[in-house]
């Protein structure tokens, strides 16, 4: 498959086996991962609870990789300081959570950290129209946010193709990532659809060939 845009894979931590959090990171990194996704839920907005700011920090101490840290929470513009303080190099935020959401993309940006937008597998592309132009990444959820695990669902794939067309026609270069289900079979389609960035946990951190060679596969199934 043939990529005019450069393929980012990013390794979600929250299939990562926490007792060996910070050699499985190394793993990912040996493997070529790109960035490390941290998922943080709070019991209302989705129906789990992960991590806190000790978590981004805890990873900060163990590598130098963008942490990528997707806030699927409530009232998330309360907590932007404390993430970027912990070393979030970008911060997330979902677009159904947000009902001043280009104050909070600023707020993101005015602490030094990229600023994106998140997006569920209801929620329609065109609620990001008035958005697109002042973020520097979207992610489209590919499956229901919550836990990990989950299976792809294969009628996002005509969102990630509307959010490519709706950057590439105001013209920024934010990143187009995906979150959710993401496999060897499942990630060249994303990228024929026009992802730049596949966020892969289970399929990563929970592989039977270890870590850095199913980093490996991914990497090889779109460029297959």
């Amino acid at each position: 498959m043939k990529h005019k845009l450069p393929i980012q894979l990013a390794a979600s931590v929250l299939a990562a086996d926490l007792t060996r959090l910070g050699e499985q990171i190394k793993e990912a990194e040996a493997g070529g991962a790109d960035a490390l996704h941290i998922d943080v839920m709070d019991g209302r907005f989705v129906p789990n609870l992960s991590f806190g700011p000790g978590i981004v920090a805890a990873c900060r101490r163990v590598t130098g990789l963008p942490l990528v840290t997707h806030l699927m929470i409530v009232q998330p513009e309360r907590y932007i300081h404390e993430f970027v303080a912990a070393g979030s190099d970008a911060i997330l935020v979902h677009q159904e959570t947000c009902p001043h959401l280009h104050r909070t993309i600023q707020q993101i940006k005015s602490e030094g950290a990229q600023a994106g937008v998140v997006i569920n597998p209801s929620t329609p592309a065109g609620t990001l129209e008035e958005i697109i132009a002042d973020v520097n990444s979207v992610l489209v959820m590919t499956v229901n946010p919550g836990f990990g695990g989950g299976e792809f669902i294969p009628r996002t794939l005509k969102k990630i193709a509307l959010v490519r067309k709706m950057l590439s026609g105001c013209g920024s270069q934010a990143l187009l990532a995906v979150d959710g289900g993401i496999t060897a079979a499942t990630a060249p389609l994303a990228v024929e659809a026009g992802a730049t960035v596949l966020v892969a946990g289970s399929a990563v951190f929970r592989s039977k060939e270890g870590i850095a060679q199913a980093l490996q596969t991914l990497r090889r199934s779109i460029e297959a």
